[in-house]
């Protein structure tokens, strides 16, 4: 990592879908959001396997440039609205994280 530069930010997510068909509404919504603060896609949904611990049928990570900007499109108005399309037909867990600066 070049000196000065801040560690990335991401969103894990963890979640199940209750209605793909619905749920594409969100994804629809929050495709140019994710776009605008230059959201990239590491994992989303994917074959895997649970080793320990619960799970949820649907793991999503993105990657931003910083942790301020995961939490700034995460709390922007507009991924607000599309967020709602998920909160109807979906429950999960999600959490910004800090990446590793070592």
């Amino acid at each position: 990592m070049a000196e000065g530069s801040a560690p990335k930010g991401y969103w894990v997510a963890h979640v199940d879908v209750n209605d793909m068909e619905r749920y594409q509404s969100y994804i629809n919504a929050a495709r140019p959001v994710l776009a605008e603060y230059d959201a990239k896609f590491l994992i989303r949904g994917g074959e895997r396997e649970v080793r320990e611990g619960a799970f949820r049928a649907r793991t999503v990570v993105l990657e931003f440039k910083d942790f301020e900007t995961a939490k700034a499109c995460y709390d922007s108005v507009a991924y607000q609205d599309a967020k709602a399309f998920r909160d109807l037909v979906s429950t999960g867990d999600m959490h910004i994280i800090e990446g590793y600066a070592g």
